[in-house]
Order: structure tokens, then C-alpha cells, then sequence
């Protein structure tokens, strides 16, 4: 019979081996492919936090995905955000890494003999969690954007450079109100709002692709940020 230290370091290997199963399954050697239409409907590699199982998967990606996977891309930049102190704080998906002191209490002399009180224990634990409810995912983060886009010249056409302005399409945002704003000299420039999620969206690159209309725009400035 093993003791019950020896038993509570069992499960907790069989854990550790079961993240790397999970890493393994996505076939990271032949692509990412597995993993972007995963990442389609889901956050995090398990559960509604980041997670060891997270961290084992974004240590077998080297780089920053392609841009084609849009839905790794979004979950390594996510993640990356994190420090390396951070991330050596995150747990398994399912609350704590079951460490073999603490594991003693819940995996009850697994291949020996039960006591009475062994089983009241573990019929215990089991209604506690089983009255648990799910964990929630958390609030999308969201925030609104106001655009100054100047013309680049007198003559420009402010109606047609709002529609090439509109015509900007990234996932995670949306176009909101405008108007026109006069500058100087009969001159007038565009403001333009729009709202984005920040995981989603990147800023620079929103900015930067307002400013390649160079046929309609000279400059883009942000006037206002504001979180949703």
C-alpha cells in the first residue's frame, strides 16, 4: 500500500503530464492551425484565466504567430503582455497546482483502505464543489477613440477621405460619429470616433492605417482615449 504522500505526488505528475497533453494536441510541429480555430470561441487555453496551460503552450510557440492566425495572435500578445513573474504565479485552470502537501488532505490514501471518516471527508468535498458555481468570464475591455484626421490640402474632398477612413476593417472595432471641424483659412479637418477592444485592437496600427490614405490625409492625432 502506498502512503499518502506517495499517492498525492502521483496525481499531481499525472496533472502535469496531462498539460503537456493538452499542448500536444493542438500539433504545434505541423502548425498553428489547431490552435487558431480553438482560440476562435475561447480565451485562454483552459478555464477563464490564464493558466499553466497557457504558459505550456505559448513556451512551444518561439515567436509572435502570423498575422493569418489572427486568433493566436491575439491570445500570444495577450499573454506576452504578462511579465516572467507573472506567469510563474499562474495555477492549472482549476484553481491551484495540486502541490503533494496540500494534495494529502483531498486525494485520501488512494490505493488503500478507507476509513469511515475518509469517506465522509471526500463526500464533503464533493458536495462543496459540486454547489461551486462556474467561474464567470470577465468583462470584454473596451475603449473609445476620438480621430483628428487634417486633409492634405485645402482642395481635398473631407466627404470622400470620412468614407476611405470608414472603409478601415479590423475585428473588435466599430465607427461612431463624426463631424467637421474648422482649422483656419476656410480649411476644415475631420473628427472621427470610433470604439475598440483593446485585446483586439492594436492603436498604432488603427492610426497607421488612417494615416497610409495619403491621398486624402496629411496627419492623424488621438484627442481623446477614454476606457468603456
Amino acid at each position: 500500500t502506498q502512503s499518502r504522500s506517495s499517492a498525492a505526488s502521483d496525481v499531481y505528475k499525472r496533472q502535469v503530464r496531462g498539460l503537456n497533453e493538452m499542448a500536444d494536441k493542438f500539433n504545434l510541429d505541423k502548425g498553428l492551425g489547431d490552435l487558431d480555430k480553438y482560440l476562435l470561441d475561447e480565451s485562454y487555453i483552459q478555464g477563464y484565466q490564464p493558466s499553466s496551460a497557457d504558459l505550456d503552450v505559448f513556451n512551444k510557440i518561439k515567436d509572435q504567430p502570423d498575422n493569418k492566425f489572427r486568433n493566436v495572435a491575439r491570445w500570444y500578445k495577450h499573454i506576452k503582455s504578462y511579465s516572467d513573474a507573472e506567469r510563474a504565479t499562474w495555477k492549472s485552470a482549476g484553481g491551484s497546482e495540486p502541490e503533494p502537501a496540500a494534495q494529502e488532505e483531498e486525494e485520501v490514501d488512494l490505493f488503500g483502505d478507507d476509513t469511515e471518516d475518509d469517506k465522509k471527508e471526500r463526500e464533503a468535498l464533493a458536495a462543496q464543489r459540486a454547489s461551486q458555481p462556474p467561474p464567470k468570464k470577465g468583462p470584454i475591455a473596451k475603449s473609445s477613440i476620438i480621430f483628428d484626421v487634417k486633409p492634405l490640402a485645402k482642395e481635398t474632398n473631407l466627404q470622400e477621405m470620412e468614407e476611405k477612413v470608414r472603409a478601415i476593417v479590423m475585428e473588435g472595432l466599430e465607427w461612431k460619429a463624426s463631424k467637421l471641424v474648422d482649422v483656419a483659412f476656410g480649411i476644415q479637418k475631420l473628427q472621427i470616433s470610433c470604439n475598440v477592444i483593446d485585446d483586439l485592437v492594436s492603436t498604432d496600427e488603427l492610426e497607421e492605417k488612417i494615416t497610409d490614405i495619403e491621398d486624402y490625409v496629411q496627419s492623424v492625432d488621438i484627442i481623446a482615449f477614454n476606457k468603456i
